[in-house]
């Protein structure tokens, strides 16, 4: 049985019919390929719909502007990412092995990187295309998020010590721009600034639970 997500990534209302939900994907994984090919503020709706083999009136029937696609499309990976997060987080626990800070930093972010290397738009879109006020609203919000339950979930294990919310958070914004940086000019990323990036986290949230 596959884990549940983190959390949950979008309120968004999808369609019930299946035609409609393969419409809205393919339109989707248009604006993917188009994000990769030219960028977030090159793309318009008509691009989208063309690429995506529908009338642009189509596309307004499920999204209300480009903004709302590319929320959709970030909403859609991040849902991928929360996944992938849970069942890692959840072997990691099951393991039988000493479960650490430091495990549990580096269970989270190499499960992040995993889903970066299978989502070129993905990085592009949420890690290159933050001057998009939409896209960069949206992984404020899913941040926070994040942080609330990895913070309840090292709470649950007896790791959280002196940990407080906002600390979660700080590590949490800390290991996002990390990400920017690893992978700001290579869809692969680099693996030195995501390995320091991971000690850099961890030595924080371990001094700062131990205070």
């Amino acid at each position: 049985m596959p884990a549940e997500p983190l959390v949950t990534t979008t309120s968004r209302r999808v369609p019930t019919q299946e035609r409609s939900r393969r419409r809205v994907e393919g339109i989707l994984d248009a604006a993917a390929g188009l994000v990769v090919e030219r960028g977030v503020e090159a793309l318009t709706t008509r691009d989208i719909a063309d690429a995506a083999g529908v009338p642009v009136a189509s596309l307004y029937q499920y999204f209300a502007d480009k903004d709302d696609v590319l929320v959709a499309l970030a909403a859609r990976d991040m849902g991928e990412m929360d996944e992938q997060v849970a069942r890692d987080v959840a072997a990691l626990l099951e393991s039988g092995d000493e479960v650490t800070l430091s495990a549990l930093v580096r269970t989270v972010m190499e499960a992040f990187v995993a889903v970066y290397h299978r989502r070129a738009a993905f990085v592009v879109l949420y890690l290159r295309g933050r001057t998009n006020v939409a896209v960069h609203r949206f992984g404020r919000e899913h941040n926070a998020k994040v942080a609330e339950v990895l913070h309840a979930q090292a709470r649950a294990t007896g790791l959280a010590g002196g940990l407080t919310p906002r600390m979660a958070q700080l590590a949490v914004e800390v290991g996002d721009r990390v990400f920017q940086l690893a992978f700001e000019h290579d869809l692969h990323g680099d693996a030195e600034t995501v390995e320091e990036g991971i000690r850099m986290v961890t030595a924080y949230l371990e001094s700062r639970a131990a205070s």
